[in-house]
């Protein structure tokens, strides 16, 4: 096995939202990956396909841009048939606290220079309406059934609460590498190393349109504040944008620094 290098950099993506996002990824993952040296590369695609979902053929482009690892959330099963696409896609996981009848797998193992990297997401219950078992236990089960299978621990907390990703935060703290949060998406100012060197931050913010309403389109989500009425949400267009937390981590899978990123897209103004 080849010898592990110094430091390892996994970048985490945030929910990448409809094609803008998916340009953003395939525009600016390239040239981060030389630019900062960027091993390992996790993005969150559960609103890739035209803001809810996902598709096979989605999960297959963003790999090819340079993803490593795809994670989903509580939109996981919005596309129609991809839950029979799901068990085809090694480097695809499913949130891992869902029932385990659910197909696809609720954890990915890559590797890069001999240091193997655990990536899996566990869903919030709080405010939540996904079918979920306990995240705090699911991920102490995973730990503890993987134990000597990995090196270093990206833990995704895909929850609205921020009380609830706080405590999986310090619930973790000095076992995994980082728990990092989506699902909200806006970036929070709280990304730091918690006690044992676990990088946290409760939300790492959406990969998309930010000029809009959580990746959608302005006026129509005010109006529907407004009146109450009915209507549809297409995903805006304007400042897109990649969000992303930059972890460095040591050999044995401790951080050592987090940083947030905020790059501008193909089509941001």
């Amino acid at each position: 096995m080849p010898a592990k290098s110094e430091f390892m950099n996994l970048l985490f993506i945030g929910d990448v939202v409809g094609k803008p996002g998916r340009e953003a990824v395939s525009a600016i993952v390239p040239q981060l990956r030389v630019e900062r040296g960027l091993d390992f590369v996790i993005a969150n695609g559960e609103n890739a396909a035209a803001g809810a979902g996902i598709t096979g053929t989605i999960c297959k482009s963003l790999l090819e841009a340079g993803v490593d690892v795809i994670t989903l959330g509580d939109h996981v099963w919005d596309q129609k048939g991809f839950e029979n696409e799901i068990t085809g896609l090694a480097r695809v996981c499913r949130p891992a606290n869902l029932p385990a009848s659910c197909p696809g797998r609720d954890h990915v193992i890559v590797a890069k220079e001999g240091f193997r990297l655990l990536v899996f997401t566990v869903l919030g219950r709080s405010f939540m309406g996904a079918k979920a078992e306990c995240p705090f236990l699911c991920a102490d089960g995973l730990l503890r059934t993987l134990a000597g299978q990995f090196d270093g621990a990206l833990v995704e907390m895909h929850a609205e609460a921020t009380s609830e990703k706080q405590a999986l935060g310090w619930h973790l703290a000095g076992r995994v590498t980082a728990v990092l949060g989506t699902h909200t998406h806006v970036a929070t100012a709280d990304a730091t190393l918690l006690r044992g060197h676990t990088a946290f931050m409760c939300d790492v913010g959406m990969t998309g349109p930010h000029e809009s309403v959580l990746g959608r389109e302005i006026q129509p989500v005010i109006g529907r504040f407004l009146d109450g009425m009915p209507r549809r949400f297409e995903v805006a267009t304007g400042d897109n944008r990649l969000s992303a937390a930059l972890v460095e981590s040591d050999p044995g899978g401790r951080a050592t620094r987090i940083e947030w990123l905020s790059v501008k897209g193909p089509t941001g103004r």
